[in-house]
């Protein structure tokens, strides 16, 4: 999948912010990272863009369930979320409450591309909580460690 590298001033002057925005308009983003990179008065925001060749309709790119996780991840990396998504499924029809409101399919996938391996790490991860890493953390951290074969 192809990257995109953005850097818009901690002023928030400049094109560059208003490029980030049309990338996001016309791209399927699979996911974005920032970072603040302190530099005194050239301080500035770090945006690493990953998407999907193709770009999509505006509906596609907002709805996370339309992505091909088979596609995004490798087939290890696509075992683990699989396991993953089961053990979702499980928790939700035993309490009663949509797959989504455990964990989404695209923080199923974080928890697998960034191998996460603590509560911490779990906790980092865009919209998990305390509630839900104290909840859910130590179940699917060990679905996530689960030796290539094992179960």
């Amino acid at each position: 999948m192809p990257f995109e590298f953005i850097q818009i001033p901690a002023t928030g002057l400049g094109a560059a912010k208003e490029v980030l925005n049309q990338l996001v308009r016309e791209r399927r983003i699979v996911s974005i990272r920032k970072e603040f990179v302190a530099h005194g008065d050239d301080s500035f925001w770090a945006f690493c863009l990953e998407y999907l060749d193709g770009g999509g309709s505006a509906r596609d790119r907002f709805t996370p369930e339309k992505l091909d996780y088979k596609v995004i991840l490798s087939p290890v990396d696509f075992a683990v979320f699989d396991r993953l998504r089961k053990l979702r499924k499980e928790l939700a029809e035993q309490e009663a409450v949509p797959a989504y409101a455990i964990f989404t399919n695209e923080q199923l996938a974080e928890m697998v591309r960034k191998k996460v391996s603590s509560l911490t790490q779990l906790g980092e991860l865009a919209g998990v909580g305390t509630a839900r890493v104290e909840k859910y953390g130590a179940l699917f951290l060990k679905a996530v460690m689960v030796p290539e074969g094992g179960s």
